[in-house]
């Protein structure tokens, strides 16, 4: 299966290149469903066409690719970055947007076909976890009433007092139970991101510095479909970035 490209960059002699590049690619191969020269034709791209992969230039005319990423980056389903650049004092702020990859010009093949792995690994990723869960519901009893919440919908799990939230994108559910117990039986889709949180793998957005006022400066997950941030231990920090990166 061929991976879908969206190349945005303002000279059309690098969208050329680009797209020469990425119809010599073979393992994963892929194929350039769009271009775009700023971020306004990009957003527009990504409101009508689905992408694995976007191609980003970071200079350009109105926003620059750093802003164009973290709008991307709220959409439901962000397509993975590589930024490609003839800059490369941007890669720092770069991989904090959670980039998968930092191509410099001018950009060989070999490289490229490395970024385009990385890509085929993180969506082949996303889709594992979800095909497990397809069938695997929560049972959850709420005043008399029995629910079952689908835990391909549940976004994070959090032990507060006796009971965990359950959250969804849609709502929050009470559970009775042990998070302990939870993270056991569900370790492949749910990753331990404090000691009262588990998180689902396949919705995780950006890892990003935060403040807390009870526990000063550290760091945070930020999850798709819901703003609301998760703190992350220091005891867990290694363990969450190292699963983001992939």
């Amino acid at each position: 299966m061929k991976l879908k490209v969206l190349v945005v960059d303002d000279e059309a002699l690098a969208r050329s290149r680009l797209r020469t590049l990425l119809g010599d690619c073979v393992a994963p191969a892929a194929e350039v469903l769009a271009e775009a020269a700023d971020a306004v034709q990009a957003m527009s791209a990504l409101r009508q066409l689905s992408f694995d992969a976007v191609l980003l230039d970071i200079r350009m005319p109105g926003a620059d690719g750093m802003a164009l990423a973290r709008t991307m980056a709220a959409l439901p389903h962000p397509p993975a970055v590589v930024f490609v650049t003839a800059h490369a004092e941007h890669a720092v702020q770069a991989f904090e947007l959670e980039a998968v990859d930092y191509l410099t010009k001018p950009v060989r093949l070999q490289r490229l076909q490395q970024a385009l792995q990385k890509v085929e690994r993180l969506a082949q990723a996303a889709r594992v976890p979800q095909a497990h869960m397809s069938q695997e519901m929560l049972i959850i009893q709420d005043r008399g009433r029995t629910e079952r919440v689908p835990l391909a919908e549940v976004l994070y799990l959090k032990a507060e007092l006796k009971y965990i939230t359950v959250r969804t994108a849609s709502r929050s559910y009470i559970l009775d139970g042990s998070l302990s117990e939870l993270e056991e039986r569900h370790a492949a889709q749910f990753m331990r991101i404090h000691r009262n949180a588990l998180i689902a793998r396949h919705a995780v957005r950006a890892l990003e510095k935060h403040f807390d006022p009870e526990e000063g400066e550290g760091w945070a997950v930020r999850l798709n479909g819901i703003d609301e941030l998760l703190a992350v231990s220091r005891r867990q920090l290694g363990a969450v970035r190292e699963a983001i990166a992939g």
